[in-house]
């Protein structure tokens, strides 16, 4: 019985963390012309179906960390796939010559800080994370 209790004390705690990034945002500069996306545009983006905005001006793309949380729970929540797809779609792209994968960084300050120097950049944060130096395009819970 004790397994049993350990087993489920180990899922619940695994379980709460992964909720902690369950909530997140799309982000671009506070500076940035684009002033929403859908989720379906985002998508387009982040799977390399397009590389512009909704405004026609390039996006710059950043990933967070492979094998991370909030990675796992973006790419779930958004494009429905799971990061083992994503790597082998942006890989097709890539040796096709029709695709960059997006950069990626570690962690949501670097982002915040990269899409605040760089008008096209585009990137996900924890909705915690969310400041003035940044414009949320689509907040996901």
């Amino acid at each position: 019985m004790s397994y049993f209790v350990k087993a489920l004390f180990l899922f619940i705690i695994v379980l709460g963390m992964q909720s902690c990034y369950a909530q997140f945002a799309v982000v671009v500069g506070a500076k940035s012309e684009v002033a929403a996306m859908s989720a379906d545009q985002v998508a387009s983006l982040f799977l390399g179906k397009t590389d512009k905005f909704p405004n026609g001006s390039t996006a710059l793309l950043l990933d967070q960390s492979s094998g991370s949380a909030i990675r796992n729970a973006f790419y779930d929540k958004v494009t429905g796939k799971n990061e083992a797809q994503i790597k082998a779609g942006w890989s097709r792209l890539v040796f096709s010559g029709k695709g960059t994968p997006p950069k990626e960084i570690s962690g949501s300050q670097e982002v915040k800080k990269l899409v605040s120097a760089n008008l096209n950049a585009v990137g996900y944060i924890e909705k915690s994370a969310v400041d003035a130096s940044v414009k949320v395009l689509l907040s996901v819970d």
